[in-house]
C-alpha cells in the first residue's frame, strides 16, 4: 500500500490502496470503473483469430494470436502466466514481481512511456488503467490494447482472466484455471467455521481499511465475518480511513495486515500502537500476517489470499 494499496485500485483501487513499498495495480483509493465483461461471441473459446475483447476500453479487435504481449498489470502477468500464456510474454513492468520468470523492465504502469513500450515491438499491450495517454499513443501505432481495470467483485476477476486467455488464444486454459478458482473457493467457505467473528482488514498504516461491499471484502464474507470498517462513518467508495481508536472501540476477533512488506506491520508493532496492545486479536495471537502482493492483485492468487484468511478463521474459532 503505498499511494495505497487493494484490490483489491489505484484509478482504482479500485482494489487496494498502496502506502508503503510493495507493488500493486493501484496508486490512490477510488472506485473502480467496470471491469470488463467476457469476450464476444466472435471471440470463440481458444481461437481462430481474428477475436474481439469487450475491456474497460471498448471493444478491442485483435488480428492474430499475439506473440509479443507487454503486461503493465501485475494481476495481468500473473493471470498470463497461469493460464499459459508465459511464452507470449515479452516485457512486464517494474512492479510484475510474479511469477519469478515474468521478464520483468523498467517499464511503469504508473507512467507509461509509449516509446519505450513500442520498443519492445508489442502486438498486444495489457494496462490496468488508461494513463499518460497511452491507450491513444499506442493506437496511434497500431498496436491493441486492452484495459483491464481493478475488479470490484469475484466474477470480475473471473472475466478478466477469460478475457485474457481469449486475447491470447489461451481460452481453454483460462476456463481451467477459473473452474480451479472457483471450486477452490467454495471448498475452502465450506470448510471454515462460520463463527461471525469481526474483522479489520488493515490497507495501510493510515490506517485505510476495506469495506464489505470491496473485491476484498467479499472474499473475506465468504468466511461469514463481520467487517468493523463497515461501520465506519465516511465509506470513502468502500476504502473508509478510519481513526486508531475507532479501531480500539470496536476491538475486532482478528486483524489481516496487508501492510507487511511494504510498511513492515505486525503484532509486535500493533501492540506498540497507542491504545491497541490491548485489542482481544493482538493479545490472543490472531493477527495475520497477508503477503502485501496476494492481498493487493485480483488474479489466480486470490485461492491463496483465502485459504490465509480461511486458515486464521480456524485459529481464532478454534
Amino acid at each position: 500500500m503505498r499511494p495505497l494499496r487493494t484490490a483489491l485500485a489505484g484509478v482504482l483501487l479500485g482494489v487496494t490502496l498502496l502506502s508503503g513499498c510493495g507493488s500493486s495495480d493501484t496508486a490512490t483509493p477510488a472506485p473502480a470503473s467496470a471491469p470488463a465483461p467476457g469476450p464476444t461471441a466472435a471471440a470463440g473459446r481458444s481461437g481462430p483469430f481474428p477475436v474481439t475483447v469487450q475491456a474497460a476500453n471498448g471493444a478491442v479487435t485483435i488480428a492474430a494470436r499475439p506473440q509479443r504481449v507487454v503486461s503493465l498489470s501485475p494481476t495481468a502477468t500473473e493471470s498470463l502466466f497461469a493460464i499459459g500464456a508465459g511464452p507470449q510474454v515479452v516485457a512486464v513492468d517494474d512492479q510484475s514481481n510474479y511469477p519469478p520468470e515474468a521478464p520483468k523492465t523498467a517499464l511503469s504502469g504508473f507512467k507509461p512511456n509509449v516509446e519505450a513500450i513500442t520498443a519492445e515491438n508489442p502486438d498486444l499491450v495489457i494496462v490496468s488503467n488508461d494513463l499518460e495517454g497511452v491507450v491513444a499513443g499506442l493506437g496511434e501505432v497500431g498496436v491493441p490494447v486492452l484495459v483491464l481495470t481493478a475488479a470490484t467483485k469475484i466474477d470480475d476477476a473471473y472475466a478478466e482472466i477469460e478475457n485474457l486467455g481469449t486475447a491470447t488464444g489461451n481460452r481453454a486454459k483460462a476456463d481451467e484455471v477459473v473452474a480451479g478458482m472457483k471450486q477452490k473457493l467454495a471448498d475452502l467457505a465450506a470448510k471454515a467455521p462460520q463463527a461471525k467473528l469481526t474483522y479489520y482488514h488493515e490497507l495501510d498504516v493510515t490506517p485505510y481499511a476495506a469495506t464489505s461491499t470491496t473485491f476484498i471484502g467479499q472474499i473475506y464474507g465468504l468466511f461469514g465475518l463481520v467487517n468493523i470498517a463497515d461501520e465506519a462513518p465516511d465509506a470513502a467508495g468502500g476504502y473508509p480511513k478510519l481513526s486508531a481508536e475507532f479501531v480500539a472501540k470496536a476491538d475486532p476477533d482478528l486483524i489481516f495486515l496487508a501492510d507487511v512488506k511494504c510498511c513492515g506491520q505486525n503484532a509486535k508493532a500493533l501492540a506498540e500502537r497507542p491504545g491497541w496492545g490491548g485489542l482481544k486479536a493482538v493479545g490472543s495471537g490472531d493477527v495475520v500476517e497477508l503477503d502485501d502482493d496476494v492481498a493487493s492483485r485480483w488474479g489466480p492468487r486470490v485461492v491463496d489470499l483465502a485459504e490465509a484468511i480461511g486458515a486464521g478463521v480456524a485459529k481464532a474459532a478454534g
